[in-house]
């Protein structure tokens, strides 16, 4: 098991978007940490902070930074950790985040918590719960980004459907 001083010492350290971002696509992960980032040039991406300041206006907490590292959106305070999506058509990828998130602040000795991904424009909502299951995947996505890091070359990368809703659509295939 990854313990609290590989969780915060780590010299790769990782953040939610990056576990979000391998599950979405390797390459995406590559270019966004070695500072390419499209993601303030993306009018997808400036949508879905429209939608999360506008959605969630009476939150307690608006983007709490942990650590530097992790950005919550909001935390109700009754131990549930809230992460807004402007859609669910990358749910795994979503899960997964929030989990890391609950993975990290337990590393941290924060027990308990159970997240909640929020999906406004479908008024859906998922319960997210850390399990030991969870944890185990959690550190195998965790292995997996570090190496695609500290990897000199940007994976492979092939054209789908998926590539079309991405920031760095342009960049890679334009």
């Amino acid at each position: 098991m990854i313990g609290e001083t590989d969780i915060v010492l780590s010299s790769v350290r990782v953040g939610g978007t990056e576990i979000n971002y391998c599950l979405i696509c390797p390459a995406k992960l590559w270019l966004f940490s070695h500072g390419i980032e499209m993601e303030r040039t993306s009018d997808k991406v400036d949508l879905g902070r429209l939608l999360h300041e506008e959605t969630y206006r009476d939150a307690r907490h608006k983007e709490l930074m942990i650590d530097n590292l992790l950005c919550i959106d909001f935390d109700e305070s009754g131990g549930i950790i809230h992460e807004v999506k402007m859609s669910n058509a990358f749910e795994r990828a979503h899960k997964y985040q929030l989990l890391y998130y609950l993975y990290y602040l337990k590393q941290k000795g924060i027990n308990g918590l159970t997240g909640v991904l929020n999906y406004p424009k479908s008024r859906r909502i998922e319960e997210v719960i850390l399990t030991p299951a969870a944890e185990e995947e959690i550190q195998e996505i965790l292995a997996e980004v570090r190496t695609i890091k500290q990897s000199e070359e940007c994976p492979h990368r092939d054209y789908s459907a998926k590539c079309k809703k991405c920031s760095y659509e342009d960049y890679c295939w334009g």
